[in-house]
């Protein structure tokens, strides 16, 4: 059954839900509920009529705020162009696909999206770097959506172990170093996000930021 538009008497029960998973869902529909959200703290998939909602837990949102933190004092420390678009949404039509990734950066193509304020394919690239927190389950795979948006790299963290993905003839690759940040060793780096999560924060990106200053940039 595809699903009318726009919501109407069950939007609020929709919003509602911590988890919720729909099918033969309509674009519009899609369109409308991300509509409906505004700021609401919830995670929308899209892919060819499925949909899932969902709401972020706290062992989730807290390593990706831990990466995120930890990027961002490594881009100061380093001067490296750093644009942040958090958990924004990257849809396409034509693709029949979206979501709101963890966390997502500009780095080469920083320049090009300052003052964006929605995301728009005819426009804008896809970010160069999104981060997934693989900790929660999800009933949609997301990482076949990030490839057919084009995200070249994709980190996953699932609470243990950092992996790097590169998007590789429309596949995502596991590497051992991050194209966006070559002098990164991400193992020690994930060393530091697993901290984050059992120590001071703050501390710990004190003593990172001491540590990035050593690291070799050319």
């Amino acid at each position: 059954m595809t699903l009318a538009s726009p919501i109407s008497s069950d939007r609020n029960r929709l919003l509602d839900q911590q988890h919720l998973v729909m099918h033969d869902v309509s674009w519009s529909f899609y369109e409308d509920l991300l509509a409906q959200i505004e700021n609401r703290p919830l995670r929308v998939t899209f892919d060819h009529g499925r949909l899932e909602i969902m709401a972020p837990l706290p062992e989730h949102e807290v390593p990706k705020g831990s990466i995120g933190r930890l990027l961002e004092a490594m881009a100061d420390e380093l001067d490296i162009p750093l644009s942040g678009f958090g958990s924004s949404t990257f849809r396409r039509e034509d693709l029949a696909a979206g979501l709101e990734p963890d966390e997502c950066y500009y780095l080469e193509n920083s320049a090009r999206v300052q003052g964006m304020k929605r995301f728009d394919p005819a426009i804008y690239p896809p970010p160069d770097l999104a981060i997934e927190i693989d900790i929660t389950s999800r009933s949609i795979p997301r990482q076949p959506i990030y490839a057919a948006l084009g995200v070249p790299e994709l980190w996953r963290f699932d609470g243990f172990r950092l992996l790097i993905l590169l998007l590789r003839s429309g596949v995502y690759c596991a590497v051992g170093r991050s194209p966006s940040f070559p002098f990164l060793p991400i193992d020690k780096f994930g060393g530091f996000v697993r901290r984050m999560l059992d120590e001071p924060p703050t501390s710990v990106v004190r003593e990172f930021r001491v540590w990035v200053r050593t690291l070799q940039t050319r």
